[in-house]
């Protein structure tokens, strides 16, 4: 039976329960304890049968393994799971993206104990998330003029070099030379790096947009995920985050090219250096993330199969730089390339060898299949960032983006009327319900085509 006491403070009546329930191996007694304080207006009477419903309450939620937490904040928990996830094996994009979420969670809903967030305190989130300020921390810059391209030429700084002294994507550094709007973190790394100064050089602007529906389902997403942990330690008696009401959001369709779109990107690559003929090709063919094309080793090439063998990524991090993981679903497969591509590799093959030849001690790589022209690792937002030159160069051609080409391969192959499964293990998905969600139009589209040519042979008698 639970104790009870009675706390008569400068502020009001308060009440104290008290719980035992054994001892540990040191032979202390286990206690748990809760402060409840009643409803402001209540007799005597009725503050004491509150009292002992409540006392009740609190040692039937211990006996069935509820342990009613009224200490730890949603802060302190937060950050005892993102260290459970690191040390259990979670991706470091994924903690880096939570500890990114949590920076606007936590002024929010931070201070609250655990046992007493509600659903609608979420929702009240979401809501002041929605509103428009919320990106006002992260203003903008647009550099002023093309003093920034001109200043790498005289340095003669390719924009991957520049990237690499900067510390930025190279990517980003497309953005700056081409007087695009980007953080005003990147812009002060490129102004430390090159000794320029901000206020000349660069319009800053605070960005007044409200974050969008996707962003707001992504901070619901996070505090789901700390939640859903506290539940299955049983320290509250159930998910709030599971009873709130996120923005819905509306699945965009993806953008993927026509054959005769492909072919006049291909035709349009011949002129362009090997490495990135092949690296393109690859993307066209094989349907990888970019980071997994980034990541290939020469090891994983079979020659004599025409295969290659996708089991890593290459990613990037404030913290860590550029470094290599597993893929994103962990998983390992084997991709089979048309005879074109194989030559091309066996060609590119020739042209790394006779590189790293030339560059001698100065050569710094290992055994990755696409290199900086010192050996060193890419940048997969390099990949990005040529094929947006490309399509600037090109302007008779849609815009192009690695993704493009993952969804062109998955609507080839959803057209051809390959099986679910087949283009899941393809595209490297870890279940079929994700291909399922991300290309449920274009199997519709396919399902109607079947569903015609069906009648044209069964049911459509010919004149």
């Amino acid at each position: 039976m639970a104790s009870i006491q009675r706390i008569d403070g400068k502020t009001g009546v308060a009440y104290r329960f008290f719980v035992s329930t054994g001892r540990d191996s040191d032979g202390k007694q286990i206690r748990h304890t809760k402060t409840w304080t009643p409803t402001p207006g209540m007799t005597e009477r009725q503050m004491e049968k509150a009292a002992q419903k409540a006392a009740a309450d609190f040692e039937r939620a211990i006996e069935q393994g509820y342990v009613a937490d009224d200490r730890q904040s949603f802060q302190e928990y937060a950050e005892y799971v993102l260290d459970l996830k690191e040390r259990s094996g979670a991706k470091h994009k994924t903690i880096e993206s939570y500890r990114f979420l949590l920076g606007r969670i936590n002024p929010a809903i931070g201070f609250m104990k655990l046992q007493d967030i509600r659903p609608q305190h979420l929702n009240q989130m979401y809501k002041s998330l929605a509103k428009s300020g919320q990106r006002a921390n992260q203003g903008r810059a647009t550099a002023k003029d093309d003093s920034i391209p001109a200043l790498l030429k005289s340095l003669k700084l390719s924009h991957a070099k520049a990237a690499e002294l900067a510390g930025l994507s190279a990517a980003t550094v497309d953005k700056l030379c081409k007087r695009e709007a980007v953080s005003i973190e990147s812009a002060g790394k490129l102004c430390t790096a090159f000794g320029l100064d901000i206020k000349k050089s660069f319009l800053v602007e605070k960005d007044m947009r409200p974050l969008s529906n996707k962003s707001l389902l992504e901070y619901h997403r996070c505090v789901h995920a700390i939640l859903a942990q506290a539940e299955r330690e049983m320290l509250i008696p159930y998910n709030p985050a599971e009873k709130a009401t996120p923005p819905k959001v509306t699945r965009k369709e993806v953008n993927y090219f026509q054959p005769e779109e492909l072919c006049k990107i291909l035709d349009a690559l011949d002129a362009e250096p090997i490495k990135w003929r092949t690296i393109v090709n690859l993307l066209i063919v094989t349907g990888c993330r970019r980071g997994e094309i980034a990541g290939l080793k020469w090891k994983n090439v079979d020659f004599k199969n025409g295969k290659i063998k996708i089991d890593s990524t290459l990613l990037y991090s404030k913290d860590r730089g550029i470094y290599e993981n597993a893929t994103k679903t962990g998983d390992t497969r084997f991709l089979k390339l048309p005879a074109e591509t194989m030559d091309l590799l066996k060609d590119y093959r020739q042209y790394w060898l006779e590189l790293r030849f030339k560059k001698g001690d100065r050569w710094q790589g290992g055994d990755y299949v696409f290199t900086r022209d010192d050996g060193s690792v890419i940048h997969p937002d390099s990949l990005t960032a040529y094929l947006n030159r490309f399509s600037e160069q090109h302007p008779e051609l849609p815009h192009i983006n690695p993704h493009a080409f993952r969804h062109t391969v998955a609507s080839v192959l959803i057209n051809a009327g390959q099986d679910i499964v087949t283009v899941s293990r393809r595209l490297g998905h870890s279940r079929t319900s994700t291909t399922l969600d991300v290309y449920s139009h274009l199997i519709a589209e396919a399902d109607a085509d079947a569903s015609e040519v069906t009648a044209d042979a069964l049911l459509r008698r010919k004149a």
